[in-house]
């Protein structure tokens, strides 16, 4: 399995606005224009294509708030080849294939940083990020101006479904300093998303996993989850592909010291897992129930 890309981005020192351009002020700003495109391989199952491209504007109001806005990012997935082993696999499994048809991602966004290590003066530092991202909105609402309903499935962009979803994530971070050369660092992190619309599934590469070296750190990436679902992967060598879910949640608790010299070291503690919003009867266990949540999270220290 392998994945590569390429982008290439012209950014502008400024805010530019049709019609106008706005000077720098305090702090800096910028306008960014990105093209790109994605190649993933995953051995034995598919190949998928996506490509795009995106406008945002960053500035900062304030030596600590960052703001980035994207009013457009429009992407292309493209599901170019699939094995007979795949085939058989969304055959049964109707969520995973509808995650990964060929569609259109128009989508706009909404980021906001918090960071105030900038500020010397404080022993402890606080960093905590918010970002919303909404998808086919507006092409959505040109469907409706011509009179088809809001919620109508299965309306196209030339030609090829578009996607429907609002996406959620938030983080923060607190580095408390102990003594010389020793922090207790606590993070959380919740995302979710809801797809809506065309369909009740939302985008392969839109969808939330968890594990690996920076999430849950005893287990490998796409292994845990959703909710109590579980595969043998001896006896299911596929059962990886579609650990996928609609919602997330992440806790890391660390503390770092030092050992000799510039070699430090870390006892840390994480915990999380991700769920389904919807049931999946191809997922036993993988939806969120009332009262079941710590119950569900994995652990490792």
């Amino acid at each position: 399995s392998w994945e590569m890309g390429l982008s290439g981005t012209l950014t502008f020192p400024q805010l530019l606005f049709p019609g106008m351009m706005k000077k720098d002020g305090l702090y800096p700003s910028s306008t960014s224009f990105r093209l790109y495109v994605d190649q993933l391989n995953r051995a034995r199952f598919f190949k998928m294509l996506a490509f795009g491209g995106s406008a945002s504007y960053d500035y900062q109001s304030s030596a600590t708030s960052h703001h980035s806005i994207t009013p457009f990012k429009l992407t292309y997935n493209l599901l170019q080849s699939t094995t007979h082993e795949f085939d058989s696999i969304t055959k049964d499994n109707k969520a995973l294939k509808l995650s990964l048809e060929n569609q259109f991602v128009p989508a706009m966004g909404y980021t906001y940083t918090y960071d105030d290590s900038p500020i010397t003066s404080r022993r402890n530092h606080l960093w905590w990020q918010a970002s919303v991202t909404q998808a086919g909105l507006v092409l959505d609402g040109i469907y409706a101006l011509a009179g088809k309903k809001f919620n109508k499935e299965d309306k196209e962009l030339l030609g090829n479904p578009f996607a429907q979803f609002i996406k959620g994530t938030a983080e923060i971070r607190y580095n408390y300093a102990l003594g010389h050369k020793q922090y207790l660092v606590g993070r959380l992190m919740a995302g979710a998303i809801y797809s809506y619309g065309n369909a009740r599934t939302s985008p392969y590469n839109e969808q939330f996993y968890i594990g690996g070296a920076n999430s849950i750190r005893a287990f490998t990436i796409r292994s845990i989850g959703p909710g109590r679902y579980y595969q043998n992967s001896d006896n299911n060598k596929y059962a990886y592909i579609d650990r996928t879910g609609d919602l997330k949640f992440e806790a890391n608790l660390e503390y770092r010291f030092p050992i000799l010299g510039d070699l430090h070291g870390a006892t840390f503690l994480d915990s999380g897992n991700i769920w389904l919003i919807r049931e999946d009867k191809q997922r036993p266990g993988g939806q969120l129930k009332w009262g079941r949540f710590l119950k569900d999270l994995a652990l490792d220290a």
